[in-house]
């Protein structure tokens, strides 16, 4: 029998909750250790949709990237969205877990993936953890194979990750070096150019911030923060299903990306 414990006691093993930001809320976030887990859900945001989803499934457990809460709670009533959602998950006896900023930052994380991908060579954390320690760290930096342009990267990546909205800042330099970051990643935009990349992966930039890679001379790739991360999360519930063979686990299949394509 798998109890809760068991699976966070994993989760650190992959994704040791040292590597959090410190704005971030990871860890198990509601629930019992001790209650035991045959049906596992996997996702990227816990929404009225994935929230439902869980609850019909009759999951005993979600790990969802983005915690749920996110920021400290006075109240936990139905009168708005988040209490909402964890009146109804804690009521039908589901757990949450958030990895988050630890899961984004580990060796085998949602970078090392997008790493992987687009088949970046040898790639090491764009900002490593501070101890040091192995191959930890902030986002991927790496160098392909060999020079592709904006364009090719972006068919490599449309082909490779699902969801993908592609949007670019493309300066028109040959592409070799490469830095990523998933999610709201734009922010570390000035490490990647003092990185010495040609190109930035991310989900989103703000309109400042893609004038601020044009003047840098980087390009860079936007590929929504949905798809930046989803796929990760899908991933996540594969090797849940592998490493505990009487856990029933799967990516959530409700879960959508609210930005749409008109």
């Amino acid at each position: 029998m798998t109890l809760i414990v068991d699976i966070t006691n994993w989760m650190e093993t992959i994704a040791p909750l040292r590597l959090s930001a410190e704005w971030d809320n990871t860890g198990l976030l509601l629930g019992d250790p001790q209650r035991s887990v045959r049906r596992l859900m996997t996702c990227l945001t816990l929404t009225p949709e994935s929230v439902q989803e869980a609850i019909d499934e009759k999951a005993d457990l979600v790990i969802s990237h983005h915690p749920l809460p996110f920021r400290p709670l006075k109240k936990v009533t139905t009168l708005e969205p988040t209490g909402r959602m964890l009146w109804q998950l804690a009521s039908a006896g589901v757990s949450i877990y958030s990895p988050h900023t630890a899961w984004d930052s580990a060796a085998a994380g949602i970078n090392a993936m997008l790493a992987e991908r687009l088949h970046v060579q040898a790639s090491r954390p764009l900002v490593p953890e501070v101890t040091g320690a192995g191959d930890l760290g902030l986002g991927r930096v790496g160098d392909l194979a060999a020079e592709l342009s904006v364009s090719a990267i972006a068919r490599l990546l449309s082909e490779s990750v699902p969801h993908c909205r592609l949007r670019a800042v493309d300066v028109g330099k040959p592409i070799r070096r490469v830095g990523i970051v998933c999610g709201s990643g734009a922010s570390f935009l000035d490490v990647a150019i003092r990185a010495e990349c040609e190109l930035f992966v991310t989900g989103e930039a703000t309109f400042h911030q893609c004038l601020e890679a044009k003047a840098a001379g980087v390009s860079l790739l936007l590929i929504g923060h949905f798809a930046s991360e989803k796929f990760a999360m899908d991933r996540l519930a594969e090797l849940c299903g592998t490493e505990f063979a009487d856990v029933n686990a799967w990516g959530s299949r409700n879960e959508h990306d609210p930005v749409l394509s008109l």
